[in-house]
């Protein structure tokens, strides 16, 4: 999403999150939302000259059953943005969360754009 189209899109379910300089360019931090289905530890990670460049997902990991996907190390698996988890390495892709080794595990992920230097999320 492009900031012209989220910019359009905020007046329904978009929500101020942090500030670009919040961010660490190739790397996760963690931040706290108010999900809609209750509170959650989002890992948002910030790819720059990347189309998209800006990826939120679940920072707690399923299967270490711990919340240190926003600590994992960021790569590229055939084209695709992807972070492996620190305690057990599996791969899940940026764009929506999917563990790359095991089909039944999936992150929630959310819609991230900058407003000016806000980083908005879509709740």
């Amino acid at each position: 999403m492009t900031p012209s189209t989220a910019t359009a899109a905020m007046t329904h379910s978009w929500q101020p999150l942090c500030h670009r300089s919040d961010l660490v360019p190739f790397s996760g931090v963690a931040a706290w939302i108010e999900a809609a289905d209750g509170p959650a530890q989002v890992a948002l990670f910030y790819l720059p000259g990347r189309s998209p460049e800006l990826y939120a997902i679940d920072h707690h990991d399923p299967l270490a059953n711990a919340n240190v996907i926003a600590r994992g190390i960021v790569g590229d698996i055939k084209g695709e943005a992807v972070v492996a988890s620190p305690l057990y390495k599996q791969h899940y892709r940026l764009a929506d969360g999917q563990c790359l080794e095991d089909d039944g595990v999936k992150l929630r992920s959310w819609a991230l754009a900058f407003q000016g230097e806000r980083v908005m999320i879509s709740l």
